[in-house]
C-alpha cells in the first residue's frame, strides 16, 4: 500500500471513531497496556536490586516494544498483542477490539493463526516418524498410492516438510483478499486443492528447489490421517495442544467461519475502506493455516517444542535443519532468520485481518509471539515484523 493510501486509511480510522452512536473520539489511539516481569534469578539470595539490573541488561527492550504499540490504531493495524519471554518476560497490547465501539483491545484474545499452523503439523508428523509409523525418506507414492501421477518422481515426507517436493499450488478462491472476499463463506475442500495442484504436474524435481506453499502441508495432513486412521484435527489436539497446555487453541468445526470465544475483530483495507473480515471459512487451509489460538498458547507451543517435550531428538533436529538448496531458509515447519546478529527460528502466519509471528532463539533465551490485527495482513508482513517482533531481539 502506498503512502497516500496509508494516509487515507489513517483518516478513515479517525472517522470511524467520530461517526455513529458508539463512537468515542478519545479512543482514536489507545495507550499501550504493558506488564514487565523481571528476569528469573538463579540464586534466591540475590537482592531485588540485582534482579532489576539483570532484567535491564538481559531482559527485553521494553522501551522499543512500547514504542511499537504506541499510536494504535493507525494505518497499519487496529490493534496488537505482544508476548516476549526467555530471560525476562513482558507482554503488552494496544488498539481497539472493534472499530464500531472503540472498546479497548482484548488481551489474550483468540485469533486466526494462519500458517503458524504448519509448526503444529510438522510436530505431529515428526512424532509419527519417531514412533516408526512414518519414515522421513518414505514416499508419498508408498503411503498414498495413486495420489501423484506418473509425471512425479518419488516425493519423500522430508521434502513435503521442507517445501522441496516440487508440488504446485492448487485451486484457490482468489489471488487477493479483494477477490476472495465475496467467496469467504464458500467451502473449497482441501482434497480439491491438492488434486488441482497435482494435475499441474511437478514444478521441479523433488529436492531440487524450495518453494513455500500450503499444498505440501495439505498432503501431510492426508498422510497423518492415513497412518493414524484419525482426523488431522484430533491428532493435533491430542499430540500437541493438550501436552503443551494449549487450552484455548482449536480448529473450526468444518466450514464454520466464526472465531469462537473472546476475540478482536479483524479488518482489511479494500480500496481505501476498512472492511470487517472476521468471519471467514478457512477450511481449505486445514493443516496449513486453519488454526485459531492465543498469544499465550503460542508461547507455550514454542517452549514445549524447543525443549523437546513434543518431538524427541533426533526428529526435532529436522525443525532446525534448512535443506542444502540454493536460497533455502525454511526447515520442517520453521524458518531461520538473522535478527541483530542472532539466529532466530520462527514462523509467520497471515489471514485476512490477522498477522501472527512466533519466533525464538534455539536456547529459548528470547521468545516473541504477536498477534496484530493488520489492515494488510499478507502484504505488509515484513514491516509488521520489523515493528513488532524485531525489538524483542535488541539484546
Amino acid at each position: 500500500m502506498n503512502r497516500r493510501a496509508r494516509t487515507a486509511l489513517a483518516a478513515s480510522l479517525v472517522l470511524a471513531f467520530t461517526a455513529g452512536p458508539l463512537a468515542t473520539p478519545a479512543l482514536a489511539a489507545t495507550p499501550p497496556t504493558a506488564t514487565h516481569t523481571e528476569a528469573h534469578t538463579e540464586s534466591r539470595t540475590e537482592s531485588r536490586t540485582e534482579a532489576r539490573t539483570e532484567a535491564r541488561t538481559e531482559g527485553p527492550d521494553v522501551a522499543a516494544l512500547e514504542e511499537a504499540l504506541r499510536g494504535l490504531p493507525d494505518g497499519f493495524a487496529t490493534g496488537a498483542e505482544i508476548r516476549v519471554g526467555g530471560k525476562g518476560s513482558w507482554h503488552g497490547s494496544a488498539g481497539v477490539r472493534d472499530l464500531r465501539s472503540g472498546r479497548k483491545v482484548l488481551e489474550n484474545a483468540r485469533f486466526r493463526a494462519g500458517s503458524t499452523t504448519k509448526v503444529v503439523t510438522a510436530a505431529v508428523v515428526l512424532q509419527l516418524v519417531a514412533e516408526g509409523r512414518l519414515d522421513l525418506d518414505g514416499t508419498v507414492q508408498t503411503y498414498l498410492p495413486g495420489l501423484l501421477g506418473k509425471a512425479f518422481e518419488p516425493v519423500t515426507v522430508r521434502q513435503l516438510l521442507n517445501y522441496t517436493s516440487g508440488l504446485q499450488g492448487g485451486r484457490t478462491l482468489g489471488d487477493t483478499v479483494d477477490e476472495e472476499f465475496p467467496h469467504r463463506f464458500e467451502t473449497l475442500p482441501p482434497e480439491e486443492v491438492v488434486a488441482t495442484g497435482v494435475a499441474k504436474g511437478p514444478r521441479h524435481a523433488p529436492g531440487a528447489e524450495q518453494h513455500y506453499g500450503n499444498i505440501h502441508y495439505l498432503v501431510l495432513a492426508m498422510l497423518i490421517e492415513k497412518v493414524t486412521g484419525d482426523t488431522y484435527e484430533h491428532q493435533a489436539e491430542t499430540r500437541v495442544f493438550k501436552p503443551a497446555g494449549m487450552r484455548h487453541t482449536s480448529f473450526p468445526e468444518g466450514a464454520d467461519p466464526r472465531i469462537k470465544g473472546p476475540h478482536n475483530r479483524g479488518y482489511e483495507d479494500m480500496d481505501g475502506k476498512l472492511v470487517d473480515v472476521t468471519e471467514w471459512n478457512m477450511s481449505d487451509r486445514k493443516a496449513a493455516g486453519d488454526m485459531i489460538s492465543t498469544t499465550a498458547d503460542m508461547e507455550r507451543l514454542l517452549f514445549a517444542l524447543f525443549r523437546g517435550e513434543l518431538v524427541p531428538e533426533p526428529q526435532l533436529a529436522e525443525m532446525f535443519t534448512v535443506p542444502d538448496v540454493p536460497g533455502a531458509t525454511k526447515s520442517a515447519g520453521l524458518e531461520r532468520f538473522e535478527i541483530n546478529g542472532k539466529a532466530v527460528w520462527g514462523k509467520t502466519g497471515a489471514r485476512p485481518g490477522y498477522h501472527t509471528v512466533i519466533a525464538a532463539t534455539r536456547d529459548l533465551s528470547r521468545t516473541v509471539v504477536y498477534s496484530v490485527m493488520a489492515t494488510d495482513a499478507k502484504g505488509s508482513g515484513l514491516s509488521l515484523g520489523q515493528r513488532f517482533a524485531f525489538p524483542a531481539f535488541n539484546r
